[in-house]
């Protein structure tokens, strides 16, 4: 009985809800058919964002920040709806179904997108001198189909990436310690193949949308997402699927409420005669942080009142282990706010950085390159830091230090500092772009100075991406409860949902502030007119100023100490003494 138990994984089954047998479900195979929808989402969404702003400038006519502000709210939305795929696969669904659901809505938007740059209808008449103030602005029904387009695109994308890393890490058991030490290589392999995608969006799916048309271009998405679907199905008896321990966001409300209701109760001095149902295996260990919440397991008269039976009303009595959960998830937001700004230096990237190479001189021969794909350095950036640190820092890090790496946080601080030295220099390159237009005639559309000047900022800001992205994925996932893993998973990715809002919040502003006296200030509606540089140097002092508070709440942070393979070892001789 003890051999073949030991063939199953413990908190996992198969797809006929039997336990999941360890030599036929999981592993990498199965964890790899769930990265191709990962794949082709990023091929689909960055595909979109990193040309729309060109999009919207030369064929919409918008102004230039409204043009930035259109990209950052449909990158920001389609994060931000993380969180509801996260509640929906921890509460209904589960995580599978979500995915293929929520790919579905996918395809769906980049096929409408498909049609609404294909017909003419939709499009404002063409202008031969885009910077002309006669050219006619798209009009309402023309921007609502193509925001009907983007928020399917974004819902979609919002949905699956919640439980894509989740499901992935599903396939590995953190309890056998050769799956374990293949999930520690996870984080960095899962964002190498996604930024693959973002690879093949930047060069290919560009070249297709400026070279042979946009329909075209958003019809491959659709079509290739159409496969990753299907192949991603093909993997169902392979796969591992966790049970859903009801909702997250729930059990937290229920805790505070149990919590708030108890306020004027005293918290006893020993802590076992708090209520604790959980078996002892499951148990978190106490911590001492946040004890106000403590009180919801305090027993008083009338928390054994349930139309259920004689149990606790979990609205008025919670576990323990229930409470200390609840702790874990508040003890990450301090370093979840704090990498919020990252991802607004990041939108950066693919708003202005991009219209800022559409001036420049993007020739190579013959071959002209489009102003999108010079996010190919961004994107070379991270598949080169990730391949160093996979194949060189991690084993050397073993070696030395014993540990597989730098640890999440240390990745994260890696990143921030990163992104400040990314926009430090972006705010150099660009006062040099604005000394090259001054010097030119004001119709002048290719500015004579190199596309090649913005290489510096792409690569320190897509080097910092890659090792926050790995680190806030990891820490995000591992400091959080088991049952709330999709959920800490959608908390991460609206991150990048905050960084885009915030963005789009502080274009607004500088443009209202310092565009007051003459309308232009620093982002005109051309570049050449404004003050890039200085919003540049902005957001470099506001990242640094994010990573002086960064700093000090890595230093608070006190993680959950995991119970060592001594005391697991010990708890399961005691109950199966109890058993005997």
């Amino acid at each position: 009985m003890e051999e073949k138990m030991s063939w199953t994984v413990v908190d996992a089954v198969d797809y006929k809800g039997f336990p999941a047998d360890r030599s036929k479900t999981g592993g990498w195979a199965p964890a790899a058919l769930i990265l191709g929808i990962e794949i082709v989402e990023r091929l689909s969404t960055m595909g979109i964002a990193v040309n729309l702003v060109t999009y919207l400038i030369g064929t919409m006519h918008l102004p230039s920040s409204t043009s930035a502000n259109i990209v950052t709210d449909f990158m920001g939305t389609s994060f931000l709806l993380c969180l509801l795929g996260g509640f929906l696969a921890d509460s209904f669904l589960g995580r599978y179904k979500t995915i293929g659901i929520f790919s579905a809505i996918q395809t769906l938007g980049t096929a409408t997108l498909a049609i609404s740059t294909k017909l003419p209808q939709l499009r404002p008449p063409p202008c031969p001198n885009s910077s002309s103030n006669n050219c006619k602005q798209a009009n309402g029904f023309q921007m609502g189909i193509l925001h009907m387009a983007l928020y399917l695109i974004a819902l979609g994308t919002g949905g699956l990436k919640s439980s894509v890393s989740g499901f992935g890490t599903d396939q590995f058991d953190d309890k056998d310690e050769r799956e374990k030490s293949q999930m520690a290589y996870f984080f960095n392999r899962f964002f190498f193949f996604i930024s693959f995608g973002t690879l093949m969006a930047v060069t290919v799916l560009v070249y297709i949308q400026d070279e042979v048309g946009r329909s075209w271009a958003y019809g491959i998405c659709s079509v290739s997402m159409l496969i990753a679907i299907l192949v991603f199905l093909y993997g169902t008896k392979r796969y591992r699927y966790k049970k859903s321990m009801g909702s997250p966001i729930v059990h937290i409300f229920q805790v505070i409420v149990a919590a708030t209701r108890k306020k004027k109760l005293d918290l006893p001095y020993n802590i076992g005669s708090l209520y604790e149902d959980t078996p002892e295996a499951s148990r978190i260990e106490h911590t001492d942080q946040f004890r106000f919440l403590e009180k919801a397991a305090i027993v008083a008269e009338g928390d054994f009142e349930n139309t259920y039976g004689f149990a606790p009303n979990p609205w008025k009595l919670c576990s323990l282990t229930r409470v200390e959960e609840v702790k874990m998830m508040v003890r990450l937001l301090p370093i979840w706010a704090t990498t919020i700004i990252f991802w607004t230096t990041y939108a950066q990237m693919i708003t202005f950085s991009v219209e800022q190479a559409s001036t420049m001189e993007r020739s190579i021969g013959k071959f002209q390159i489009p102003a999108g794909s010079l996010t190919v350095f961004f994107v070379a950036a991270i598949l080169i830091t990730l391949g160093v640190n996979d194949r060189f820092i991690m084993p050397l890090w073993k070696k030395w230090k014993g540990k597989p790496g730098f640890t999440n946080l240390q990745r994260i601080a890696i990143g921030l500092v990163l992104s400040i030295l990314g926009m430090a220099v972006a705010a150099v390159c660009e006062a040099k772009r604005l000394a090259v237009a001054k010097g030119v005639v004001s119709d002048t559309k290719t500015l004579p100075i190199t596309v090649f000047l913005l290489i510096p900022q792409f690569f320190l800001v897509g080097s910092g991406e890659a090792f926050i992205y790995t680190g806030q994925l990891d820490f995000f996932i591992t400091q959080s409860p088991k049952g709330m893993k999709t959920m800490s998973t959608g908390l991460f990715l609206t991150t990048l949902s905050l960084g885009f809002f915030v963005s789009s919040f502080l274009v607004s502003v500088v443009k209202k502030v310092t565009g007051a006296k003459d309308g232009q200030g620093w982002l005109a509606d051309d570049i050449n007119n404004g003050r890039l540089d200085l919003f540049y140097a902005l957001l470099t002092i506001l990242s640094f100023i994010n990573f002086v508070a960064f700093l000090v709440c890595a230093i608070w942070y006190k993680p959950n100490k995991p119970k060592s393979i001594v005391e697991m070892e010990a708890i399961d001789r005691s109950n199966a003494e109890e058993k005997c």
